[in-house]
């Protein structure tokens, strides 16, 4: 059987991950085996910073939500639940942007969750 030389491959396939670990520091953005351990790591935490991104903006728009309501005399929870009930279907990210840019509407919705409460 012949014998296969792969230091072709090897060579593209290092050359790959040091384009991938520029930037880092010292060896490993030089030598192959350091950048490819923490190009891996850095790989994995890109792939977990995606799904927190996602929760840290639920959590800011809730926030804001939830400040613009106080500030309407209500709370949060109870706000949710009087839209749920008056069958008002918005996401919290349009509602956050309502109560930054558009006080007049988000009050309007305040007023018709409560409403909703009382009835």
């Amino acid at each position: 059987m012949a014998r296969v030389k792969t230091g072709k491959t090897a060579h593209k396939r290092h050359k790959k991950i040091l384009k991938l670990a520029r930037g880092y520091r010292g060896a490993r953005s030089k030598l192959y085996r350091p950048a490819n351990q923490f190009v891996m790591k850095a790989l994995s935490n890109a792939y977990v910073g995606r799904k927190l991104k996602k929760r840290d903006f639920r959590r800011l728009w809730i926030t804001r939500i939830n400040a613009a309501a106080r500030l309407n005399g209500i709370s949060y929870s109870r706000f949710m639940n009087g839209l749920k009930l008056s069958g008002i279907k918005m996401n919290r990210k349009m509602l956050s942007e309502m109560a930054i840019y558009d006080k007049e509407g988000f009050a309007q919705l305040v007023e018709i969750a409560k409403q909703k409460l009382e009835a």
